[in-house]
């Protein structure tokens, strides 16, 4: 029995010692498989890290983008809108110097109607209201329509920087005044340009030619016409030497020697006659005021009228004062009432476009005499709605001639003349005006002959 049990755990024994070495290599087979496996696995799990890492990077960075474009963009609104409320400068600079360009294009279609006669074609009495031009007597009615764009007008502004002073030019024309050969309505229609305006100021100093000191141009009135009520401004442009003093509280003293002429007319023919006799300028002097409820010009002139003929001279002197202003009617200054009253002695071609003459000469006797006029012009003008104004308007003037000259040989000259008009003006954009108007005038000659006009016009204008 013993014998047996132990053989037979001998026999058991070599068994293991078989069966041992292979189960040892099997399991040593599955946990090199299971650690491959295991680091193919972390491998792996490594790179899905690696690229979760580069795709949130990419998000930040996608995300800090589309941030960045945002903060751009806006930016780049925010400077738009800056731009566009920011004003623009005017003009364009050529070195040290700003240079502006400006103007208007109009065109003026008009209808007339006169109780004594015609005016002559191609004449300014049919461009535009012109009191002198109105034929008086016992003519034949005529009715003639024109149209004309000789009222379009151009300047150019210079300004110069320099240091602590001011230096400023400027030059304007137009084609309604050019004398010499001018065009013709049956084909061209073609006109010369016109110096209207052409001066230097340095400080306070203006040397050049420019509207008269004895003038302020702040009562002519908004109208489709050239001047407006002609006879009873004063409407003057010449060169002149002229210095402005500022006073303060909105008062500026203008004073002037401005270049002298005179139109006399000879007893007995009303034609003036353009001299070119005088030596000594005419002087003028403006005081201005401005403020918020309008502007106020009171001005005087002194001048010396001469005329010289085959060596005999004759001179007088002449002396005018002209009020004048512009009363404000709202806050936002598109309603005013304009003014201007002006009298004078051997002073007519300050006034009305020379509508007196400045002195009657008398070759029987050597001497200039004395011609006293007497001026006003008054225009009311009311807003009726955004871009919609009216304007009416009146003006007037009345001639009075030395007592030592006899009627008969004044017969033919100017006495009186006045005329009224209304206009209704629209600005559909800011820079056009449509405008029609209606005047009625009167002239009066020393023998009592008259004669009237009636005039319809339209007006298209384009500012820039």
């Amino acid at each position: 029995m013993q014998r047996g049990t132990k053989a037979l755990i001998a026999a058991l024994l070599a068994g293991s010692a078989l069966i041992a070495p292979q189960l040892a290599s099997a399991q040593t087979a599955r946990e090199a498989e299971l650690e491959a496996r295991l680091a193919k696995l972390e491998q792996e799990m490594q790179t899905l890290k690696a690229d979760l890492g580069t795709a949130r990077s990419e998000q930040a960075a996608t995300a800090a983008q589309a941030q960045t474009a945002v903060t751009t963009s806006t930016a780049a609104a925010s400077k738009v809108a800056a731009l566009e409320t920011k004003p623009q400068p005017d003009g364009f600079r050529a070195g040290s110097t700003t240079i502006k360009v400006g103007g208007y294009i109009k065109l003026l279609a008009a209808s007339t109607s006169y109780s004594e006669g015609e005016v002559a074609t191609n004449s300014l009495g049919r461009d535009f209201y012109l009191p002198q031009a109105v034929p008086t007597g016992t003519g034949p009615a005529s009715t003639v329509t024109d149209f004309t764009a000789k009222q379009s007008r151009f300047w150019v502004n210079f300004a110069t920087d320099i240091s602590g002073h001011t230096l400023k030019g400027y030059v304007e024309a137009d084609f309604q005044t050019a004398p010499g050969t001018q065009g013709s309505q049956r084909t061209t229609n073609g006109y010369n340009p016109a110096l209207r305006r052409a001066f230097i100021q340095f400080d306070k100093w203006t040397f050049g030619q420019d509207w008269s000191t004895f003038q302020y141009t702040g009562a002519l009135p908004e109208t489709t016409d050239y001047v407006g009520g002609a006879e009873g401004t004063v409407f003057v442009r010449q060169p002149l030497i002229r210095y402005s003093a500022p006073l303060g509280n909105g008062m500026t003293l203008h004073l002037s020697a401005e270049n002298d002429e005179s139109g006399t007319a000879n007893l007995g023919a009303p034609a003036l006659i353009e001299n070119g006799d005088d030596r000594l300028p005419d002087f003028a002097a403006r005081l201005a005021w401005a403020g918020k409820a309008g502007e106020m010009s009171l001005a005087a002139l002194g001048r010396q009228v001469r005329v010289q003929n085959a060596g005999v001279t004759a001179s007088a002197g002449g002396y005018g004062i002209s009020a004048a202003g512009k009363l404000f009617l709202n806050e936002a200054r598109t309603g005013d009432l304009r003014f201007m009253a002006t009298y004078g002695q051997n002073i007519g071609r300050y006034v009305g476009l020379n509508f007196a003459p400045d002195a009657v000469y008398v070759p029987a006797t050597n001497r200039l005499e004395d011609v006293r006029v007497f001026a006003a012009i008054a225009a009311l003008r009311v807003p009726l709605a955004p871009g919609v104004r009216a304007n009416l308007m009146g003006s007037y003037q009345s001639v009075d001639y030395a007592d030592a000259l006899p009627l008969a040989s004044l017969a033919s000259f100017n006495q009186r003349a006045w005329s009224a008009a209304a206009n209704l003006f629209w600005s559909p954009v800011k820079n056009i005006d449509l405008g029609i108007e209606y005047r009625h005038g009167e002239r009066k000659l020393v023998s009592g002959a008259d004669g009237a006009v009636n005039r319809i016009e339209f007006a298209a204008k384009y500012g820039f």
